[in-house]
C-alpha cells in the first residue's frame, strides 16, 4: 500500500498517470520511436543501438528487470535527445525448460487433485520454515512475519503449488488449466510484458520485437543457421563430459534452468577403491563371491602412501551398491546416485543397492587400499563426516591432514572412546604417522607439527582446524616434494596428476564428480553429476578465448568490477553443453532429437533485432499475419549474406530490394554500441555473446559495451517473493505512475552494487513533479507580473549561469550513464537554483526570458528519465512544438566559474552573519534576564557594517608566495614541508625578531592552504579573490537586509583607517576577528 499523508497524494498520482495515457498517445500518433537507418554506414556518433538481456516469460515483469532496463532506456533516451539515431528494440525469451517444467508440474497437479485441484487445507498453526542448506547458521528475522503453509506445501517441501502461483497472477481457476499447454504461456505473457513496458514509456521501437523458440520460425532459421556455422567452424563438437544434471528432467541443468546453485561447477575426485578383506560379517552375506569396496573420495590422491585407517559415520546410512557384475561399492546413496550417471552402476542412471547398511556396520572391516605402507587398515568412527560431500568414506593420512590426525590421537588416548563403539586396540594402537610429504618449514609430519604449533586439543576446534588444513594443504601442493613411493623426490603438484592416473590405470581408482555446492533444478530435483555424451561449444579453446580477450580489451566495461569478473570467466570458463533434450526451443539442425538450449540461443540475437520487422510484419511470433519472406526462404546463404557479408545468394527467391534492405540494416546499426545486464549474467550470457560475436562476426561487428549493474533492493531489504517483499512492474506504475517510478529506479544507484528502490522516494517524485507542474502554471499565468528584458542583475547572472552548469555537468552525467548523478545535477540542484533565485530577486522579481529558460532547460534534462512529465510541460504548458523526447540537448555557454564561486561567497557570507546576528541578539536576551527587558528589537534598529579585506598582506602573503613557489602545477603537489619551512625561515617574515611568535600563526595557515590548493588547484594560492568582494556585496545590499533582517548595511575597506573608526566601541571586533579575503567581517550596531 502507497505510503501517504493524505488521499491528496492519490489525486496527485492519478494526475501523473492521466497525463501519462494522453503522452503515450502521442507518441503513437507520431511513431516517434521507430528507428529507420540512415544512408550509409553510420558516422561515428550518428546512431545509438542498445538492447538489453529478453527477460523469461514464464511470469510478469518486476522491479528488477525495470532497474537493469531503466539504464538502457534513460542512456538511449539521452541519445536521443541529443539527436543521436536511436534503435532500441525488445524480445521475450522463451526457451529453455522452466515454462515446459511449470506446465507439467500443472497437468500432475491436475491429475492428482482434480481441475480445479482440491488441496489439503491450511494448517492453523504457523509453521517455522527451516533454513537453506547453503545458509544453515541463518535464521529468520525475529520481526519478519512467518505465513501458514498447507498441509500439501508442507509436504512438497516448503514450495508452493504451481496452481497457487499462476493464482498469485490473478488468474481464474478456469484460465489455469489452460496453461498446462506450454504454448498458451507464450501467448499469454508476451503481449502483458509488452503493454507493461509501453505504460513505462520505454522507447522501444516495437515493430522489432519477437520470441523465441521453433513458435517463432524465422527466428528458428536464425538459430539452425547460427549452429550449423559454429559446428562447421570446429566451434561445436560432440564429446562426453561431466556435466550438472537433472535425473527429474533428464538431461542437463545449465545455469537459467537451475532454481539454486547457479554458477556452482562439478567437483572431480579420485574415489579411492578400499578392499574389504575375508571373511565378510553376517550383514554381508549377500555379497559373498563380489570383491566389495569401500570408495573414498580424496582431493589428495598422493598422500594414499599414508594410510593409517578409513573413517566412517557411526550413525551415517550406507548401501553396498552394484557397479557391475563383480564389484561393489560402499558408499551413501547419495554417492551412488552420482555414480549411476557416471557409467558406475549395473543399470544405469539407476543405484542398485544389495544391502543397507550403517557406519556401525562397517566400524572395523579390515581393508585393503592402494598405495598404503600398512597392508591392512580398518574402518574407525569419526563423528564430523558430512554426508552431503563425497562418498560418506573419508581416507585416513595423519602424516598431512590435521583432522585425521587429531581423531586418531583422540582414539588412541581415549580407550572409553574405543569402547563405545567397539573398537578393538588392534585396529588402532599399532598405527603411526608415515612421513609421505616433506614442506619446508613445516617438516614430514605437516599435520602434527601445525597442530601442535596452533595447540590444538581437540576435533571441535573448528576455526584452527581449518587454518591447520589450509596450511599444509597450501604449502603441501605448492612447496611440498614425494619423499616416498616411484615418484621419490618430484614436487607434489607435477606427482599428483601422475598418481591419479596410475591408481585409475591399475583400476584401484576410478574418476568420480559431484556438484561442488548443492543444485536444484527449477523442476525441484536436486541435481548430481552426469557423464553425457552431447554437444557442446569448445569454449575452452585457447584461440577462441584470445579472440574473446581482444574483444573484451577494447569494449568499454564501464568499470574496473565488470572488467575483473569477465576476466575471471575466461579463466574458469570450459566446454559449455548446448543441447538439451527437455524444455522448448529450437531443434539442433543436424541432430533434431536435442534443442539448443537458452543460453546458447541468445548469444548474437541482438543482430536479428536489424531485420526482424521486415521478417515479421509487426507480429512477434512470426506467424499470425501474412509475411512478405517466407521462412524457408531465409537460409544460410541469406544469413550468411545479411550479417557476415557473404556472396549475393542468387538463388534466393527473396526480391533483390529486401535482401539489400536488410543488409543496409544490419550494416548501418550494427554493431550494437551498449548491452545493459545484471552483473550475474557475467559468467555466462554476456561472455557467450563475446565468443559468438568473435566467432561469427568481423571485427569491426564486435560489440562495443556492456554496462553491467547490481540486484534491486525495495526499501534496503532483498527483494523476495517468498517474504513478499516484491513488486512487479504493473503494480509499481498502478501504486506510483511510470514517471514517478522512472524517478525512484534513477535515484536507486548506479554502481555495480546492489541498488535501493525507496517507496519514499517514489512518493516524493509524484509530489514534487505535480507541484512543478502547478508552479509552471502559476507563473505563466502571471506571466505580466516578471520583469521584462535582458538579465541585468547579480541574481540574474548567478541564476543564468546556474542553468549554464547544469547543461554541462548533467550531460557529462548522462553520457557516464550515470542516472543518479543527471537526476541531482538536472534536477535537484537546478530546483535549488531556481528557488535561490526567487529569493534573490525579492521586489523586482524574476526576468521573464530566465524563468522561461530554466523551464525549458530543466524539462529537457529530465526528460530521459520523466518523459511523459516532460512531454506535458513542453507541449501544454511551454506550448511548444514538436516532442521533448527529440526536442535536441539545450544549448548553453560555458559556466563562468568565478561567478559561480562568488555567488558562493555571498550566500556563505549571509549564513554567517545571519548567524553571528542571531547569536549576538540571543546573548543579549541572556544577559538582561534580570534586568529590564531589551526592547524587540527590529530591522530599522539594526545596522551592520561590512569591513573586506581583499588581498593577503604581511605574512599570509608571504606564506602564500612561498607555497606557490613550491607547487607544482602539473602534478599538484608541493615540496616537502621541510623545504617549505626553510624559505619560510628566510624569508623576510622568518627574519623578523617576533617569527617564534609568528611562526605559530604561519604554520595552521600553510596547511589550510596547501589542502585547498591540493583539492582546487593554485588559484587557491592566488593573494586575492578571483572577483572583487565589495563589488559582488555592494550590488547585493538589498538581498543582505532582507535575508538577514537589517534597517541598513555598509560595505567598508578594512584597509581605509576613516572606515575602521565607524565601528567605535565595536572596532575591537576587527583587532579580534581581522577579515581576509573570502572572510568579511560584520559588525553590527543597534540603535
Amino acid at each position: 500500500m502507497m505510503a501517504t499523508e493524505s488521499g491528496k497524494a492519490f489525486t496527485r498520482r492519478d494526475r501523473l498517470l492521466e497525463i501519462e495515457k494522453k503522452v503515450r498517445g502521442w507518441w503513437d500518433e507520431k511513431d516517434v520511436f521507430r528507428a529507420e537507418p540512415g544512408a550509409g554506414p553510420a558516422k561515428p556518433g550518428e546512431k545509438f543501438f542498445g538492447n538489453f538481456p529478453f527477460p523469461y516469460m514464464n511470469g510478469f515483469l518486476h522491479l528488477g528487470h525495470a532497474f537493469s532496463l531503466s539504464k538502457l532506456e534513460f542512456a538511449a533516451a539521452f541519445h536521443r535527445l541529443d539527436g543521436t539515431n536511436v534503435l532500441l528494440p525488445f524480445g521475450f525469451h522463451c526457451t529453455g525448460m522452466p515454462i515446459q517444467a511449470s506446465a507439467d508440474k500443472l497437468a500432475r497437479e491436475i491429475e492428482e487433485f482434480g481441475n480445479p485441484p482440491l488441496f489439503s487445507k491450511e494448517v492453523e498453526e504457523p509453521v517455522e520454515s527451516q533454513p537453506e542448506p547453503e545458509d544453515a547458521s541463518a535464521g529468520p528475522s525475529p520481526d519478519k512475519f512467518r505465513g501458514k503453509k498447507s498441509k500439501a506445501v508442507s509436504k512438497s517441501g516448503g514450495q508452493m503449488f504451481q496452481w497457487e502461483i499462476m493464482r498469485s497472477f490473478g488468474l481464474s481457476d478456469s484460465e489455469i488449466a489452460e496453461f498446462q499447454k506450454p504454448g498458451k504461456w507464450l501467448t499469454y505473457f508476451p503481449p502483458l510484458a509488452m503493454q507493461d513496458l509501453k505504460d513505462f514509456g520505454l522507447g522501444c521501437d516495437w515493430r522489432r520485437s519477437f520470441i523465441t523458440t521453433e513458435m517463432n520460425p524465422y527466428f528458428d532459421s536464425f538459430v539452425q543457421w547460427q549452429m550449423r556455422k559454429l559446428k562447421d567452424m570446429g566451434k561445436i563438437i560432440k564429446d562426453k563430459r561431466y556435466t550438472i544434471y537433472s535425473p527429474l528432467d533428464d538431461q542437463p541443468c545449465a545455469d537459467h534452468d537451475r532454481a539454486s546453485g547457479e554458477g556452482v561447477l562439478p567437483q572431480d575426485y579420485t574415489l579411492v577403491k578400499m578392499e574389504v578383506l575375508p571373511p565378510f560379517p553376517l550383514k554381508f552375506k549377500a555379497l559373498e563371491g563380489r570383491k566389495v569396496f569401500l570408495a573414498a573420495a580424496t582431493l589428495r590422491p598422493e598422500t594414499m602412501y599414508g594410510q593409517t585407517n578409513a573413517w566412517v559415520l557411526p550413525d551415517g546410512n550406507y548401501g553396498a551398491f552394484e557397479v557391475n557384475d563383480t564389484d561393489v561399492f560402499i558408499l551413501t546413496e547419495r554417492a551412488a546416485l552420482n555414480l549411476a550417471y557416471q557409467g558406475f552402476s549395473k543399470t544405469p542412471k539407476h543405484p542398485s543397492c544389495l544391502v543397507e547398511l550403517t557406519g556401525y556396520d562397517l566400524i572395523g572391516l579390515p581393508l585393503k587400499s592402494p598405495l598404503s605402507f600398512n597392508k591392512v587398515i580398518y574402518a574407525l568412527p569419526m563423528l564430523t563426516i558430512l554426508t552431503d560431500k563425497g562418498t560418506g568414506i573419508v581416507t585416513s593420512v595423519p602424516s598431512d591432514a590435521p583432522d585425521d590426525y587429531m581423531a586418531l590421537r583422540v582414539l588412541k588416548a581415549k580407550p572409553a572412546f574405543r569402547e563405545r563403539y567397539g573398537v578393538k586396540d588392534e585396529w588402532v594402537l599399532p598405527f603411526e604417522i608415515v612421513p609421505i610429504i616433506n614442506i619446508p618449514e613445516l617438516g614430514d609430519k605437516a599435520a602434527e607439527k601445525v597442530c601442535l604449533d596452533l595447540k590444538i586439543k581437540s576435533q571441535n576446534e573448528k576455526e584452527k582446524l581449518a587454518e591447520a588444513k589450509r596450511l599444509t594443504y597450501l604449502k603441501g601442493f605448492t612447496d611440498g616434494t614425494m619423499l616416498v613411493g616411484e615418484y621419490a623426490g618430484m614436487k607434489v603438484q607435477e606427482a599428483k596428476s601422475l598418481l591419479r592416473t596410475k591408481l585409475i590405470e591399475t583400476s584401484e581408482a576410478v574418476m568420480y564428480s559431484e556438484p561442488e555446492k548443492r543444485v536444484m533444478s527449477r523442476s525441484g530435483d536436486e541435481c548430481v553429476v552426469a557423464l553425457t555424451d552431447q554437444w557442446y561449444l569448445t569454449y575452452d579453446d585457447p584461440q577462441w578465448k584470445e579472440s574473446a580477450e581482444e574483444c573484451l580489451s577494447k569494449m568499454n566495461l564501464y568499470s574496473d568490477e565488470t572488467k575483473h569478473g569477465f576476466e575471471h570467466t575466461l579463466g574458469w570458463l570450459n566446454r559449455w553443453a548446448c543441447s538439451r533434450s527437455f524444455g522448448l526451443g529450437t531443434r539442433i539442425p543436424w541432430d533434431p532429437e536435442f534443442l539448443v538450449e537458452s543460453l546458447s540461443d541468445s548469444t548474437i540475437y541482438m543482430a536479428y533485432y536489424t531485420v526482424a520487422h521486415l521478417l515479421h510484419n509487426e507480429d512477434m511470433y512470426g506467424t499470425n499475419k501474412a509475411h512478405p519472406i517466407k521462412p524457408e526462404e531465409m537460409t544460410d546463404d541469406v544469413w550468411n549474406f545479411i550479417f557476415c557479408d557473404g556472396p549475393y545468394p542468387t538463388s534466393s527467391k527473396i526480391d533483390s530490394s529486401v535482401l539489400d534492405k536488410m543488409k543496409e540494416e544490419f550494416e548501418y546499426w550494427y554493431p550494437f554500441d551498449l548491452r545493459v545486464s545484471g552483473k550475474d549474467l557475467i559468467q555466462n550470457h554476456l561472455t557467450f555473446c563475446v565468443f559468438n560475436h568473435t566467432a561469427i562476426m568481423a571485427k569491426h561487428h564486435w560489440p562495443r559495451g556492456f554496462r553491467c549493474n547490481g540486484h534491486i533492493m525495495l526499501n534496503s531489504e532483498k527483494m523476495s517473493k517468498s517474504t513478499g517483499n516484491f513488486k512487479t512492474l504493473r503494480q509499481a506504475i498502478d501504486e506510483f505512475s511510470a514517471d514517478a517510478t522512472r524517478f525512484s529506479l534513477a535515484d536507486a544507484g548506479d554502481g555495480v552494487d546492489d541498488a535501493n528502490f525507496v517507496f519514499e522516494t517514489a512518493n516524493a517524485a509524484i509530489l514534487r513533479l505535480t507541484k512543478e507542474i502547478a508552479w509552471i502554471e502559476e507563473v505563466l499565468a502571471a506571466e505580466a507580473s516578471l520583469r521584462t528584458g535582458p538579465p541585468s542583475t547579480f541574481a540574474d547572472r548567478v541564476f543564468e549561469n546556474e542553468i549554464n552548469i547544469a547543461v554541462e555537468t548533467t550531460r557529462k552525467n548522462y553520457e557516464k550513464y550515470m542516472f543518479r548523478e543527471a537526476l541531482k545535477t538536472g534536477f535537484y540542484d537546478l530546483q535549488a537554483a531556481r528557488d535561490e533565485y526567487r529569493l534573490s530577486c525579492g521586489s523586482g522579481g524574476m526576468n521573464h526570458g530566465l524563468v522561461w529558460r530554466f523551464i525549458d532547460v530543466q524539462t529537457r534534462l529530465i526528460t530521459p528519465i520523466c518523459p511523459h512529465y516532460a512531454e506535458h510541460v513542453w507541449r501544454e504548458l511551454l506550448m511548444k512544438d514538436g516532442l521533448a523526447v527529440n526536442a535536441g540537448w539545450p544549448i548553453a555557454d560555458s559556466p563562468d566559474e568565478t561567478l559561480k564561486a562568488a555567488n558562493k561567497y555571498l550566500q556563505d557570507s549571509i549564513v554567517l552573519m545571519r548567524k553571528l546576528l542571531q547569536k549576538l541578539i540571543t546573548g543579549s536576551k541572556k544577559s538582561n534576564k534580570k534586568a529590564a527587558p531589551v526592547a524587540t528589537l527590529t530591522e530599522e534598529k539594526i545596522t551592520s557594517l561590512i569591513y573586506v579585506n581583499e588581498e593577503f598582506d604581511g605574512w599570509k602573503a608571504e606564506c602564500l608566495n612561498i607555497l606557490r613557489s613550491k607547487f607544482d602545477r602539473k602534478t599538484g603537489t608541493f615540496a616537502p614541508d621541510e623545504e617549505i619551512l626553510e624559505a619560510l625561515q628566510k624569508s623576510s617574515v622568518g627574519q623578523d625578531a617576533n617569527f617564534k611568535k609568528v611562526q605559530k600563526l604561519c604554520m595552521p595557515f600553510l596547511r589550510l592552504k596547501k589542502d585547498e590548493a591540493i583539492a582546487i588547484g593554485a588559484q587557491a594560492l592566488n593573494l586575492k579573490l578571483p572577483f572583487g568582494e565589495i563589488e559582488v556585496l555592494q550590488e547585493n545590499l538589498d538581498l543582505i537586509k532582507r535575508q538577514i533582517g537589517l534597517g541598513s548595511v555598509e560595505i567598508l575597506s578594512a584597509t581605509d583607517h576613516d572606515a575602521k573608526a565607524k565601528a567605535g566601541a565595536l572596532s575591537s571586533v576587527l583587532d579580534q576577528n581581522p577579515p581576509s579575503p573570502g572572510n568579511p567581517t560584520a559588525v553590527f550596531l543597534i540603535q
